[in-house]
């Protein structure tokens, strides 16, 4: 796990160096972050009636006991609320920005040795297939939120265990999104994108959590998305791509570790 941490440094360490590409980078992030925390903020500003609405059973409760029900209860909602912002903001951000995000990982490859050729994939085909992953990624995301936010309700586990479940999780589909766009370059489908991810899953859980954890931070999603793409696109050419009829000869291994 510490060695995907360690990519995602390399990938910030990369911007910190060409500081252009990483302004170039925070364009699409700020726009959907703007959006993002107008929903949070109107999540945050009608929480205690959300929280009175799902826990209607705490009506008759002592006011100690009431309270403290409805107060898990906004935790768990804006807690899942946070999960799925957070998983999803990748999804959209690269969806909002994908010549920019594209543009920095070939120059991520281009300074490792070389980029593969763009596929010859009609640009229509292109975008269809970004919005599917975008939906399917967020149906996913949905349903995990859903799930936490039921065991949030679990007395000191749910406020424990649960966030750190939540976060590995998140990291593991984070890894996927952001190493999407090395890997679609190169022709590879979402399915085979996730099969290589789960052959070397704790790579990628380490590499997404720590990056998920940097994104929980106040504007950490929009000042180190550049260096996750860049540090997600060293991580699938170096450790997720060994396939020199994929790689387009020995580009995506002239680095490995």
């Amino acid at each position: 796990m510490f060695n995907g941490v360690g990519y995602l440094l390399r990938g910030i360490g990369w911007t910190a160096r060409n500081p252009a590409r990483w302004l170039f980078g925070l364009i699409p992030a700020l726009i959907v972050l703007a959006v993002y925390a107008a929903g949070l903020v109107t999540l945050a500003f009608y929480l205690d009636d959300l929280a009175g609405r799902v826990t209607p059973f705490a009506d008759g409760w002592s006011d100690a006991a009431r309270t403290s029900a409805r107060v898990v209860a906004g935790i768990a909602i804006y807690g899942a609320a946070v999960f799925l912002a957070v998983l999803t903001f990748t999804a959209v951000t690269l969806l909002v920005g994908d010549p920019f995000y594209e543009a920095i990982a070939v120059r991520v490859e281009e300074s490792q040795g070389g980029a593969p050729p763009e596929p010859d994939v009609p640009l229509p085909v292109q975008i269809g297939r970004a919005v599917k992953d975008a939906l399917i990624l967020g149906l996913v995301a949905l349903l995990f939120a859903v799930v936490f936010f039921a065991a949030g309700f679990l007395p000191v586990v749910g406020q424990t265990v649960v966030p750190v479940i939540a976060a590995l999780v998140s990291g593991y589909y984070l890894a996927g999104e952001l190493t999407s766009i090395a890997l679609e370059r190169r022709g590879l489908p979402r399915k085979e994108r996730f099969a290589r991810l789960k052959a070397n899953r704790a790579l990628a859980v380490g590499f997404g959590a720590a990056t998920f954890a940097v994104f929980l931070v106040p504007l950490g999603a929009v000042f180190a998305m550049p260096g996750a793409v860049a540090g997600a696109t060293l991580l699938a050419r170096e450790r997720l791509v060994d396939d020199p009829a994929v790689t387009g000869g020995d580009l995506g291994v002239a680095n490995r570790n």
